[in-house]
């Protein structure tokens, strides 16, 4: 049996029990019935993810998968492949978004190397960089298939390796991208899932004008056409339109899900990585957090499709990195907080209100 196979034999739905045991304290909390709305909502899933009553998560880690991407040769990203890589030297070396929010949140930040087209193993080495490398950089979607089917497979298999090491030491994941041109593939996948036109998905991404996104569009269709994805297979459809770092978000989001971790999603790339976490296993829709709504048109529908009808936060972020989880984990402290501190009327010895 794959390791694949052996994740998602350990995937299952939220403890339903948990779930009803904080909701009947969260409705006897000393304040206005739900005053505090979304996140005692949180305060609920968190119960049924950890299956605790009093879940708590002091040891929180962003896993940032970079990676590259062959169709940036159709001129569909302002900026050009090598920024990828300077971008993870300045992750490692801490100069970056994600690592200002992260330490602020209390996170601790891992770099993967799922497919950079650059040489990084001495960071690797250094113990700097995680190297699960599958190759330099996929293939130019809009010829054909981004990787092989083996490659997808190990693109997800690397997530969970990650999700196995990193589980027995943290409680709370976040999810995290870079990869100049990734925007691209997402949409793509965006489209594959959600039935929703290429033109009402596509973005600018890091800065394209309005003649630049029609442009990126007609990559993405035309991505669509030569490759035909299977909408209801999802390392069919990592393989021919995905990314490596989109497939190795996926399976974190899966290994998080078999230790029932909850997994705080970020923007639209960690979102099109959790698209294919659910194609591949639905249940994992139960471990997700969703951070905030990102810039790009199509973020809303992706979401939508996964269950979620308002994220919790909407900051007009679009950088990625994991910035949006990062800022997340504080509400879920705070989810915790309520949940674990606030007293009952009961408790508080507070006259109830009159019904």
């Amino acid at each position: 049996m794959s390791l694949l196979e052996r994740t998602l034999k350990k995937i299952f739905p939220q403890d339903s029990a948990c779930r009803s045991e904080a909701r009947a304290r969260l409705d006897q909390l000393a304040m206005p019935h739900w005053a505090l709305g979304d996140l005692m909502d949180l305060a609920i899933d968190l119960s049924g993810m950890t299956a605790t009553i009093r879940p708590s998560f002091p040891r929180k880690a962003i896993v940032t998968m970079a990676g590259d991407h062959g169709v940036v040769a159709e001129k569909v990203s302002k900026y050009p492949q090598e920024v990828t890589e300077q971008m993870v030297r300045n992750f490692v070396r801490g100069g970056a978004g994600i690592n200002a929010l992260a330490a602020q949140a209390g996170a601790e930040v891992f770099i993967v190397d799922m497919g950079v087209a650059a040489d990084l193993r001495q960071l690797a080495e250094e113990g700097r960089l995680i190297n699960k490398k599958v190759g330099l950089g996929t293939a130019n979607i809009a010829v054909g298939p981004a990787m092989s089917k083996a490659m997808a497979t190990r693109a997800v298999e690397s997530g969970i390796d990650i999700a196995n090491e990193l589980a027995g030491r943290f409680d709370i994941f976040g999810t995290g991208d870079m990869g100049i041109g990734n925007t691209t593939p997402s949409t793509a996948i965006a489209a594959v899932c959600t039935g929703k036109s290429v033109a009402e998905l596509t973005g600018p991404g890091t800065g394209l004008d309005e003649e630049q996104v029609r442009h990126k569009a007609v990559v993405i269709a035309r991505a669509l056409e030569v490759n035909s994805p299977d909408a209801r297979d999802g390392l069919d459809i990592l393989a021919k339109v995905g990314g490596f770092e989109i497939g190795g978000i996926a399976g974190l989001i899966l290994g998080a899900a078999a230790h029932r971790r909850p997994v705080v999603i970020d923007g639209f790339i960690s979102t099109a990585g959790a698209l294919i976490a659910a194609r591949i296993e639905p249940f994992v829709k139960d471990y997700l957090i969703f951070s905030h709504r990102s810039m790009e048109p199509g973020h809303q529908a992706m979401q939508e499709a996964l269950g979620c009808k308002k994220p919790l936060l909407d900051l007009n972020f679009r950088l990625g990195e994991g910035t949006g989880a990062a800022v997340a984990m504080n509400l879920v402290d705070g989810a915790v907080a309520i949940l674990t501190r606030v007293a009952t009327f009961a408790e508080a010895a507070v006259a109830t209100a009159d019904k």
